[in-house]
């Protein structure tokens, strides 16, 4: 996925969940945050961000904050880039698929559901940016909704339906992912419980650039 304009900036503070200050050629912009998360690993005053201008002129924000350097590191924070990654990268996993997003099945919203000759697939896309020492962690903050998914997923493999989940690491050269069970141990139960269930899961890490995030490399999952 690709964003038509960026420009870089240092980001000085996030007064709440939805903006933040950034200094741009000297000036101060007020950017929306393209992730309610937590983010405070990340959003350190004096960091380099980068930042997405808004297609629509009339927007009171003019960008959009959507990425972050950590160290050596690019790491793309924007919230809804897995789901655009992965729905160009699905295709690459599931060439005579026909691919449909925002599945709604039980009482549940999911991602994506592929259509394939031997019956769907029911996959959910969780994006991750959350890294310690060379290791990702999901989620960033206790996530009842992600849990919940977790559960419908179980319920479909256990009636022998193919369910996935895509971890999707917003960032390149990581060690491996693992479950943040210190944050939320309720989700970290559930994604072992999918696992046994037959829920396949996946994490892969992605190719970040200042314009661009594309999924990449497969990523050892240790649960």
């Amino acid at each position: 996925m690709e964003y038509k304009t960026t420009i870089c900036g240092k980001f000085c503070s996030r007064p709440n969940r939805f903006i933040a200050l950034v200094e741009v050629n000297g000036t101060e912009q007020i950017c929306h945050v393209k992730n309610t998360g937590r983010c405070r690993e990340l959003l350190i005053p004096g960091t380099d961000v980068i930042l997405s201008a808004a297609e629509n002129p009339a927007r009171k924000t003019a960008f959009d904050l959507v990425a972050v350097k950590k160290g050596s590191r690019l790491i793309n924070i924007d919230s809804q880039a897995p789901n655009q990654a992965a729905a160009e990268f699905l295709p690459t996993l599931f060439p005579e698929g026909t691919i449909r997003p925002e599945f709604k099945i039980e009482n549940s919203r999911l991602d994506f559901c592929i259509e394939t000759r031997d019956g769907p697939v029911y996959l959910e896309v969780k994006g991750v940016t959350l890294e310690e020492d060379g290791v990702v962690l999901f989620p960033d903050a206790p996530t009842q909704r992600g849990t919940k998914h977790l559960h419908t997923l179980t319920r479909l493999a256990k009636g022998g339906h193919r369910a996935s989940v895509l971890f999707v690491i917003q960032m390149e050269e990581v060690s491996y992912f693992t479950p943040n069970r210190q944050t939320d141990p309720v989700f970290a139960d559930a994604l072992a419980e999918a696992a046994t269930a037959g829920v396949t899961l996946w994490a892969r890490d992605c190719h970040i650039t200042n314009n661009t995030m594309e999924i990449g490399n497969a990523v050892e999952i240790r649960l």
